[in-house]
């Protein structure tokens, strides 16, 4: 008897809640319709969809970055596994160090996903007002532009914070009296700042624009534009749309900003030699021709599926995390 009542209040908690939370997303009144939040809501659903996804594939980015960076400055350097990589960095230490770098990895979240969805969900509700005011449709040329857009403007925000997952993330492939040991997102930016100067910051900030340019002219444009030629032209559920586009951005996104996100790490994990005090790359067109001639142009796409591994997933946890949360605040 004392079950059945427990349950029977659970149940009618459970009800009165649920209820109350649809009030409150229905009442044109209340919270969630007052201008400053719906301005600010595609932000908000746009950070916690990038950090839910970054949590799930930070292991996978770990290993991507080792990838990218082994062998470099050779053309017939070692060419580890993914598997293998992961082998060794678990061997190295314990499984929870595949999640180092993820404090940095949150932070980008906060700024460069919060940033690029919230624009792009801004720009593509201003392009929609004006399709529908003119009784037309939005171009792919208009989705492509506000992809850009969002994305590089995202890509300059997010850069310090790009910076120090980068550095966090390759500190354990230097000898054991070189590494600087990081003790957290902040101190990695504080000491970076200390040592390179603020504007260090920004390293790497011109392929980390290009490739965020790439990534959401792969990710963003082709999700909506794949998201609204599935609704007119199939009769498929909302959810499976949704999941379909999403698979469809993620192949994009991978492909097209991969060898941007290669020169990116190399020009964010270089430091000054000690002894001449001079950076092995002088800027992205300098690290793109140095690794055509020394490592061979196939360089560019190597870790191509552990890159995809990480890009889709996260590319499709994003976007239908975000597009659940805009569907329940709209």
């Amino acid at each position: 008897m004392a079950s059945t009542t427990v349950k029977d209040t659970a149940s009618k908690t459970a009800v009165s809640a649920q209820n109350a939370a649809t009030a409150a997303i229905e009442d044109p009144s209340g919270f969630l319709h007052h201008p400053y939040t719906r301005a600010a809501l595609p932000f908000i659903n746009g950070g916690l969809a990038g950090m839910t996804a970054t949590a799930v594939i930070q292991p996978v980015d770990m290993v991507k970055v080792r990838l990218q960076l082994a062998g470099e400055g050779a053309r017939t350097g070692p060419k580890p596994s993914a598997l293998g990589v992961t082998r060794d960095i678990i061997a190295a230490g314990k499984v929870l160090d595949l999640y180092t770098g993820l404090s940095a990895g949150l932070l980008r979240q906060v700024f460069y996903t919060t940033a690029r969805l919230g624009f792009f969900e801004t720009f593509m509700k201003n392009l929609n007002a004006k399709a529908k005011a003119q009784d037309s449709q939005v171009t792919f040329a208009q989705r492509a532009a506000a992809g850009l857009s969002a994305g590089g403007i995202a890509a300059m925000i997010g850069n310090p914070a790009d910076l120090a997952l980068i550095r966090m993330q390759s500190d354990g492939l230097k000898a054991p009296e070189a590494r600087a040991n990081y003790r957290g997102v902040f101190d990695a930016l504080g000491r970076i700042a200390r040592a390179e100067g603020v504007a260090g910051l920004w390293a790497g900030a011109t392929p980390t624009v290009v490739r965020a340019m790439a990534l959401n002219m792969g990710q963003l444009t082709f999700f909506s534009e794949a998201k609204s030629q599935l609704k007119q032209h199939t009769t498929l559920s909302t959810q499976t749309q949704t999941f379909a586009a999403s698979a469809i951005a993620g192949f994009f996104a991978s492909f097209l900003s991969l060898p941007f996100d290669f020169i990116k790490t190399r020009l964010q994990k270089q430091q000054k030699d000690p002894k001449t005090g001079v950076l092995p790359y002088k800027g992205l067109m300098d690290c793109a021709r140095k690794v055509v001639k020394e490592e061979g142009w196939l360089r560019f796409y190597r870790g191509f599926g552990t890159y995809y591994v990480r890009i889709a997933p996260h590319a499709m946890v994003t976007l239908i995390v975000a597009d659940y949360l805009n569907l329940i605040t709209k």
